[in-house]
């Protein structure tokens, strides 16, 4: 039904002039519709004008190309929006300075405002508010142009110099040599080459996640809009920023850095109400805040993993102290996932914390979340274990083991790897927990790693006592493992560790090598005559991981085979070719086709693993040196205590 044509689109009020109606002065209340369309015309005239006028300004007078100025006017008429769509009726003096909900509104009062006027004037503020959320690349940090990224290398130190004066630090302990964080370029040029294509993947993602996906959790590069995986509940914590961060610290991009700094200041907050996962909580947003610490002595990291820490403690408030996988931070209420064998916790979650909470209780002084991990640690090794192998399921009720499932890929690996590097982080004084890893490798070597009919080396998950032969994307990192693992320690089975290392980072490797894309499945079987490749639809994708890359990092660095900077160089091949698209990175429904479909996810461990291990793989040793620094299951760079002057540990009383 069309409105009659004195009828208004928005609400309307009569406003009153010393006490006399509208009615009284005027004896017309409306203009012909000759007038109409004449006014019509005059301001449409007046607006063209004014339009085209603005591209004959000179470009210092309109900001970068005009592009900045145009965004700053759209903001304010943004935020003046409500009162130029419905002018505000007159105020006392005294009000003037008070917003809507201030000013108080009496019956019989000839100033005060029309209830429904209010909440039309606030629903429109309200969609304003959203639109400008949505908008956010208008008031997004400064995405640097391929000038300023060529440039930010070499004007690094000063963007560092000036940050750490103008935010509270905790200076590195006394030391005479500081470790080498940023910078370390190889002599090799062709490494240095190609280092620089990954450090321009690195901004290519990021800056299309600052202008499509700014403080959402992750990007979808293609749609190019926000996303968030259901480990995240119904949060948004911005994890690509926070996930991202020390890797773009190390790579110099020193003012992507500050953007991302600047954010976790002034919008991460921990008071959330939605169910999350704990241990990627704890190694994505707990571990990347300890590693920008150590990095750079900044108070205000340290002070958000202390908050965050204590959201996470009342996961551990079980019968036997065993955490459950998903806690509310917001309530502290927790529990498990109900298909996790009959609600059991699983070894990789609670396994995967002692890192990054030891290191917590040393910068903060609180004692607390050492021993939080410290008592799961000695509850594991006290149990009997099936053929000495850790099963993947617990009961955190009973403190006794669920289904007989064994694996170095998902729902067990990190438990293994933080074994091995809990004894590295505490300057190899821990003996328990390396007594612990040895004796697991001891079992795992016996009962779980595999050759195939032609020849290749695998880690099979372990039913009962069946085998599986079949090996994840996830327990690629086990080559990398088993190499620092010998390295760090010469025993009488380092030789055996160092070969089982390069075998299966050379089956890890043949699993790229033999799809389509030349990127490797979520997981591969070994059956005679078709190894290393999937076999089922459900497990040919690839989703950015970095597990085999990090094999690649570690053996190049304790081996320096220049076959493993070789592979690294065609996973980054293979990366731009089929995972690259305008707007960032994408995962790949099935590595066989050459012209898979895209899942549309650029996930925030492509930036704190993927990119970092590549990265450094084409670096000089030095920087972060594996003599100094200890990485976390999500690749953030913790330090070595007595090893690293960056620990920076709280003064012990």
């Amino acid at each position: 039904m069309m409105p009659s044509p004195g009828a208004g689109l928005l609400p309307s009020y009569q406003r009153f002039v010393s006490g006399v109606q509208p009615g009284q002065l005027f004896a017309r209340r409306s203009f012909r519709p000759r007038e109409k369309y004449l006014i019509l015309l005059v301001f449409l005239t007046f607006g063209i004008v004014c339009f085209g006028a603005f591209f004959f300004l000179p470009e210092d007078f309109r900001g970068n190309g005009g592009v900045n100025s145009v965004y700053k006017v759209y903001q304010r008429m943004q935020k003046a929006g409500p009162e130029l769509l419905i002018p505000a009726p007159p105020r006392s003096q005294d009000e003037d300075d008070n917003r809507i909900n201030a000013v108080p509104v009496h019956h019989g009062d000839p100033r005060a405002e029309d209830v429904h006027l209010i909440e039309d004037k606030q629903k429109l503020q309200a969609k304003i508010d959203e639109e400008y959320q949505n908008q956010k690349t208008l008031e997004k940090p400064e995405v640097l142009n391929e000038s300023r990224v060529r440039a930010s290398s070499s004007s690094s130190p000063l963007v560092v110099r000036q940050w750490i004066e103008s935010h509270e630090t905790v200076p590195p302990e006394p030391s005479d040599r500081m470790p080498k964080i940023v910078g370390g370029e190889d002599k090799d040029p062709i490494a240095r080459q190609r280092r620089e294509t990954v450090k321009e993947m690195m901004k290519h993602g990021w800056d299309n996640y600052v202008r499509y996906a700014w403080g959402k959790n992750e990007l979808r590069p293609i749609s190019k809009r926000g996303h968030s995986a259901s480990i995240f509940g119904t949060s948004t914590m911005g994890a690509t920023i926070v996930d991202g961060l020390d890797t773009l610290y190390i790579m110099g991009l020193h003012e992507e850095f500050k953007q991302g700094r600047d954010w976790i200041a002034q919008n991460l907050d921990f008071d959330i109400n939605s169910e999350m996962s704990l241990f990627e909580t704890n190694i994505r947003f707990m571990g990347s805040l300890l590693a920008s610490y150590a990095l750079t002595g900044d108070v205000m990291f340290r002070d958000k993993a202390a908050l965050l820490g204590e959201r996470l403690l009342p996961a551990f408030q079980t019968e036997t102290g065993i955490p459950h996988s998903l806690i509310n931070l917001h309530t502290g209420a927790s529990k498990n996932y109900g298909w996790a064998s009959s609600g059991c916790s699983i070894l990789a979650e609670i396994g995967t914390m002692h890192l990054e909470f030891t290191y917590l209780s040393d910068i903060t002084g609180n004692p607390i979340y050492r021993a939080k991990v410290e008592h799961v640690r000695k509850t594991l090794k006290n149990l009997e274990k099936p053929k000495g192998l850790y099963p993947n399921y617990i009961h955190p009720k009973t403190g006794k083991w669920g289904r007989h499932h064994m694996s170095l890929g998902g729902l067990g690996d990190s438990f293994y790897e933080y074994l091995l590097k809990a004894w590295i982080q505490s300057g190899k004084e821990d003996s328990e927990a390396r007594e612990m890893y040895d004796e697991a490798m001891d079992a795992v070597v016996k009962h779980m790693i595999m050759r195939s009919a032609g020849g290749l080396l695998y880690a099979s998950d372990l039913q009962y006592e069946r085998l599986e032969h079949k090996m994840g994307h996830l327990a690629c990192f086990a080559g990398g493992m088993f190499a620092l693992g010998a390295k760090t320690q010469e025993n009488e089975v380092s030789n055996q560790h160092m070969d089982i290392a390069a075998g299966l980072t050379n089956t890890c490797h043949e699993s790229y090598d033999r799809s389509a894309t030349k990127l490797g499945p979520e997981a591969f079987h070994f059956i005679e005559g078709n190894e290393a490749k999937s076999l089922k639809n459900g497990e040919k994708y690839y989703i950015l991981r970095p597990e085999t890359f990090e094999s690649y990092f570690v053996m190049w660095r304790l081996t320096k085979d220049p076959k493993y900077r070789e592979w690294g160089w065609e996973a980054v091949q293979a990366l731009e070719r089929h995972c690259r698209v305008p707007g960032g990175y994408t995962g790949l429904h099935n590595v066989y086709q050459l012209d898979s479909p895209k899942d549309d996810v650029q996930q925030s461990y492509f930036f704190a693993e993927t990119l970092k291990y590549l990265y450094l793989l084409f670096s000089d040793d030095d920087l972060i040196s594996l003599d100094e620094w200890v990485f976390n299951s999500e690749a953030h760079a913790l330090p070595i205590r007595g090893k690293n002057p960056l620990y920076r540990a709280a003064p012990t009383l």
